[in-house]
């Protein structure tokens, strides 16, 4: 194949890989948050999610936009051949990356507790500090990893989240353990916690340099003469900081929005800083479960971006805009049933999973607000991926801002309230994504070279995920009412009385909830397809871009 023709399967080759390797640390972070949402208190996790906030902001400042532009670099420069360019543009990105990570670094290890007294929640302290080394040897690895995606070989990637995620799990789970059962405290738990995490990322990073050397063993010589450094630095910069700066605007939209709901919590509602840390905790459950959804993002943002900038590169703009549409459609696909799934279930997921949690249906409540907040922000990270691989790289940054502004005026105002409280925390989220998907998706209606059809994007998988909700509603409703019965019936012969929840309602226990929850989704999932092949809301155009698409396609007998 010609270094003109991008490869057919390399798209969808390196997204399926990366999925694969998303499915795994999900399931690994599943055995990880779940378990340590009811080993540390909801305060001792607002504490984590605390710490987290602050190390997102910063990680995203140190390696937000450089991988992104990394990649697009690499990936142009090997599609036309310049390997010595290849090299001389990874091996700047890292002296970049290195010294950002050390001035992350120390400003979480040197200033923990005024991170902590800013964000109103003094007792964060030590889990700030124990996240400190993370922020540092991830920047590294970040690059490593654009390098890599950049050459469409997202193996190594996938692997290192692995080890991360591994690490995460095994040490981090067994340091909050013991400390809860040493009496050390739900902080130092949590700080144990995400201890294990600094660690991951140490080793997720000896990994990646591993696996550089030895591709580096085996590229063949060039005989290109690289660009100008300073031509160089000057084209990363100009790439990575529109999108620094705008991924940057949600991380400290975050960070603003965590103090705003302390401090509202405290000073407009009357509540102490504990009971304070004790509702953000609640809220926090929900919100690890709204990001799941958009985990399943990052293959296609991290495939997208190379395969269109290749196709750019060598003029295919046909094939560019064929794959961003592509793009929309499965992400469609992905992300409606998951966001409508967490909407119908919400309380009940929430009683599945974190069954310690103080007050159920409140956040059951949240969550299913958040449910449709997560199919608005599925679609904004892989929209902001799709205007960057087409060069529009700063209207990004502009509907972040415009999302994020409407987020901490909206979530302020109600979170204020006594008869709303937390719950505008939720609310405001909506309000946010919502805005910014809507933006971004009229923007690349309007730019993009090849004019895209909404209706073929939304129409068929939105049908199949309405349809799968209905399901599994009905499905968990009839078979709660069932199981509640018969409990019911059994507790009055053995007692003589109906075991009554908060609402005088008779209780359905943990196992009659996740029998139903896990029927209901189940039922779903068989609708869902069944659906999606029967509406064809996938295409042989879009099968033809994965690896054995033509195969699978004839198999479905898709046309």
């Amino acid at each position: 194949m010609s270094a003109s023709t991008p490869k057919k399967n390399s798209f969808f080759g390196g997204a399926a890989i990366l999925t694969a390797g998303i499915i795994i640390v999900k399931l690994i972070g599943a055995l990880y948050k779940v378990p340590l949402g009811n080993i540390l208190t909801d305060a001792g996790f607002a504490d984590f999610n605390t710490a987290y906030d602050i190390y997102s902001l910063l990680i995203i400042i140190s390696t937000g936009g450089l991988p992104v532009a990394l990649s697009k670099m690499v990936s142009e420069a090997n599609a036309l051949g310049r390997g010595n360019q290849v090299h001389k543009v990874f091996q700047l990105a890292v002296v970049a990356f290195c010294i950002l990570g050390t001035i992350s670094f120390l400003i979480m290890a040197v200033f923990p507790r005024q991170l902590a007294d800013a964000m109103n929640n003094s007792r964060s302290y030590w889990s700030i500090l124990a996240l400190a080394p993370a922020v540092f040897f991830i920047c590294p690895m970040s690059a490593l990893r654009g390098y890599f995606q950049g050459h469409s070989l997202m193996t190594p990637t996938a692997v290192s989240q692995i080890i991360e995620a591994l690490c995460k799990l095994g040490v981090g789970l067994a340091l909050a353990s013991f400390a809860m059962k040493s009496g050390a405290g739900e902080s130092l738990a949590a700080a144990g916690a995400i201890l294990g995490v600094s660690l991951g990322c140490l080793l997720g990073m000896v990994y990646m340099l591993f696996c550089y050397k030895g591709h580096r063993a085996h590229l063949r010589p060039s005989k290109d003469v690289p660009g100008d450094s300073r031509e160089i630095l000057r084209t990363l910069a100009k790439l990575a900081i529109p999108i620094t700066i705008g991924s940057s605007i949600i991380a400290a939209t975050n960070i603003l929005d965590s103090a705003i709901l302390m401090d509202r919590l405290q000073e407009a509602l009357g509540l102490t800083e504990d009971a304070a840390r004790t509702l953000k905790g609640v809220y926090n459950k929900t919100m690890t479960l709204y990001n799941l959804p958009s985990s399943f993002m990052v293959p296609l943002t991290a495939s997208v971006i190379p395969a269109v900038s290749a196709a750019r590169a060598v003029k295919n703009y046909r094939q560019g805009a064929q794959i961003s549409e592509t793009t929309l459609r499965t992400t469609a696909l992905l992300a409606l049933p998951a966001g409508v799934g967490l909407f119908v279930l919400g309380e009940p997921i929430i009683r599945l999973l974190y069954p310690s949690t103080q007050d159920l249906a409140l956040a059951g409540w949240m969550l299913s607000v958040l449910g449709l907040a997560s199919i608005c922000v599925c679609f904004m990270l892989v929209s902001n991926s799709i205007m960057q691989a087409h060069k529009l790289v700063t209207l990004p940054m502009v509907t972040t801002l415009i999302g994020c502004i409407l987020k901490l005026i909206v979530g302020y105002f109600l979170i204020g309230n006594p008869e709303i409280g937390i719950k505008g925390g939720a609310i405001s989220t909506l309000a946010c994504f919502g805005i910014i998907a809507a933006l971004d998706l009229l923007i690349i209606k309007l730019a993009l070279p090849r004019s895209l059809s909404y209706v073929r994007v939304f129409a068929k998988p939105a049908a199949a995920s309405a349809a799968m909700g209905a399901a599994a509603w009905a499905i968990y409703g009839l078979l709660s009412h069932f199981l509640v019965g018969i409990k019911a019936f059994q507790s009055l012969e053995e007692n003589g009385s109906v075991l009554l929840d908060a609402a005088g309602k008779a209780m359905l226990s943990w196992k009659g909830n996740a029998l139903a929850v896990l029927a209901a989704i189940g039922v779903a999932v068989v609708v869902y397809f069944a659906l999606v092949l029967l509406t064809r809301a996938i295409s042989r155009e879009d099968l033809s871009l994965m690896p054995k698409g033509d195969k699978i396609a004839r198999l479905l007998r898709i046309q």
